[in-house]
């Protein structure tokens, strides 16, 4: 009987309310490298009410987890606004995006900026551009995906795919 691989598929998100940024990575415990499974965004109107951007966003991103059957989702945590009225439309699609991957039962999982730029380039202050260069070169990808909630999704994958990747090995040291 031939041995099968093991896998875990991870999709990282970067919330948003005009664009949600989303990613599907498998990691593939045989390999040391995830790989890319898709990535995309997810876009409402700025003309729509906050009621039906959240219910496309929800609508959305239930499409994404059928198709993909991702296992858990990893999502960044806000940061710093300086708008006040941006932080509290984004909150709110945050928050509708931690409910419908907990409805999907799918594990969540929160990264900060600072998290997500320490675990790709060990630096924390890393600039956009820096992180979008490791992306392209730890994925084997062509060119940096856009628009920018895009890239950042697979960045806030990539980052829990190492943090899997580290409890593993913490698991197995025990």
């Amino acid at each position: 009987m031939p041995h099968q691989k093991s896998s875990y598929r991870i999709l990282g998100i970067d919330p948003g309310t005009a664009i949600v940024g989303w990613a599907i990575l498998d990691v593939i415990e045989e390999k040391n490298e995830p790989s890319v499974v898709a990535y995309g965004h997810i876009s409402t109107a700025p003309t729509d009410s906050d009621e039906i951007r959240l219910e496309e966003i929800a609508s959305d991103l239930i499409k994404i987890i059928a198709l993909h059957k991702p296992e858990a989702a990893a999502i960044e945590q806000l940061f710093f606004f300086k708008n006040q009225k941006t932080i509290i439309t984004v909150a709110q699609a945050r928050g509708v995006i931690v409910h419908t991957c907990h409805k999907k039962n799918l594990t969540v999982a929160h990264y900060t900026p600072l998290q997500i730029k320490q675990s790709l380039t060990g630096y924390g202050r890393a600039d956009k551009k820096q992180i979008q260069k490791m992306i392209v070169k730890i994925l084997n990808l062509t060119e940096i995906p856009e628009p920018d909630d895009t890239a950042d999704a697979l960045t806030v994958a990539l980052c829990h795919a190492n943090s899997y990747k580290f409890q593993k090995k913490l698991r197995t040291a025990s």
